[in-house]
């Protein structure tokens, strides 16, 4: 008897149809950030609790988290997959998973890259390698790889929306706004509801500043996107961009206020990011700046993702809580000893930042263009994509024209106080 296969023709190992039907549902939500893929993981495997692919997609899911909370999860879901009989792409699959959860997330990719070249059509680890580039700020990567797998699939494919919604984002992160809009629309074309097209071409409207048509446009669909939690909220954060850009302050902090109130660590991400934005237009965030920052709070000693760190300490520099902010540096120090890829991006990145940001915070403006100057080079190595990273750039602008004119836009905050940097 034939091992069964997944909608793509993998083999699978220890799977009913009934586990298959839940995969392929998870596989679908992970692709097109909808629905509830975790759920359906867990159900696939409680219908077949042998189905190692199963197991291994609750594993990535959780594995392509940014809250190291979730790495337990992971963990767990790759010690059942372990007890059972492999085929050898489902041995990969785990030893790339206990790479990952090792720290070594470069190597992670190595791995699932290996995959990919003996079977094009392995979905989830096409899905799983496109987010540890993007986490890795490897645009190169992003493009290339799901570019090099096309030739094996067609518009026929389940999951092909999800094949060209990543290779829309490739694109676009690449400065190849044409290719990637056209992208985005034949994802679009196949699956409405895939709210990663949609957000590719959202990238592709902001960065070609063509606020006032992302505007219309995602407001016309806002059928397809809206009501997926963490998605739909960076989903409304450009929107709120895009009002930011067109001189609607505005309507952003009314978007913040309505919009960007989740708890899910990338929510919070959003939530700071368009905060200090405003801030930076000189917005009066009033008590906002409080109430985020003690949302920050659990996770100021985490130091367990830089691109987190970085946010999490935008929110502590905008309330004023010297207290957490020196919680994040020491913890970030502390993690410098422990090597892995977050080592790399908090020695290359993520330290510096945040030393910048603290200094920002007590207003020596000096001392945070110095750090800041040398970044725009090498922020790619913090992750996310170029408009969160913008962020940056943007700081560094606000902190020269404050030593040439010493008149901050902060100067509603008091000094942060002492805050070693």
């Amino acid at each position: 008897m034939s091992a069964p296969r997944d909608a793509r023709g993998c083999a699978v190992t220890g799977a009913s149809a009934r586990a298959l039907e839940h995969y392929e549902r998870a596989l679908g939500g992970f692709l097109a950030w909808t629905g509830e893929p975790r759920g359906e993981a867990r159900r696939a495997v409680e219908a077949a609790p042998e189905f190692v692919m199963g197991h291994v997609l609750e594993a990535e899911l959780h594995l392509c988290s940014r809250n190291p909370a979730d790495m337990q999860g992971a963990l767990q879901a790759l010690r059942r997959a372990q007890r059972l009989p492999q085929n050898a792409r489902e041995r990969m699959h785990a030893a790339s998973i206990a790479t990952a959860l090792r720290g070594d997330y470069a190597r992670a990719r190595e791995l699932l890259a290996c995959i990919l070249e003996r079977h094009p059509r392995d979905l989830l680890a096409l899905a799983v390698s496109h987010t540890i580039d993007h986490y890795l700020g490897d645009t190169r990567d992003l493009r290339d790889r799901v570019a090099a797998v096309l030739p094996a699939w067609s518009r026929a494919d389940a999951g092909y929306h999800g094949v060209l919604a990543m290779h829309a984002f490739g694109l676009e992160e690449a400065g190849e706004y044409a290719r990637a809009e056209d992208a985005a629309f034949a994802a679009l074309e196949l699956e409405p509801r895939d709210i990663r097209a949609h957000h590719a071409r959202a990238h592709v409207l902001e960065m070609q500043g063509r606020s006032a048509q992302g505007l219309r446009w995602m407001g016309e669909r806002a059928a397809y996107w809206t009501g997926a939690g963490a998605s739909s909220t960076h989903v409304w954060w450009h929107l709120a961009l895009y009002h930011l850009e067109l001189g609607d302050a505005r309507h952003a902090l009314e978007l913040y206020d309505r919009r960007l109130g989740g708890e899910a660590l990338n929510e919070l991400i959003d939530a700071s990011a368009l905060l200090w934005r405003l801030q930076l237009h000189g917005v009066e965030a009033g008590p906002r700046w409080d109430l985020l920052a003690e949302r920050w709070a659990p996770h100021a000693a985490d130091a367990f993702c830089a691109f987190n760190d970085l946010h999490a300490m935008l929110a502590f520099v905008g309330a004023r809580r010297a207290d957490l902010a020196r919680r994040l540096l020491r913890a970030q120090r502390r993690r410098l000893a422990h090597g892995g890829t977050n080592e790399t991006m908090l020695r290359v990145v993520g330290l510096p930042a945040c030393q910048a940001l603290a200094a920002f915070g007590k207003e020596d403006y000096a001392r945070a263009a110095l750090l800041l100057r040398g970044l725009p080079a090498v922020s790619h190595r913090l992750g996310g994509s170029h408009a969160q990273r913008g962020l940056i750039g943007k700081t560094l602008q606000v902190a020269q024209a404050r030593i040439n004119r010493d008149r901050p836009h902060f100067s509603h905050l008091r000094k942060m106080g002492s805050v070693p940097i």
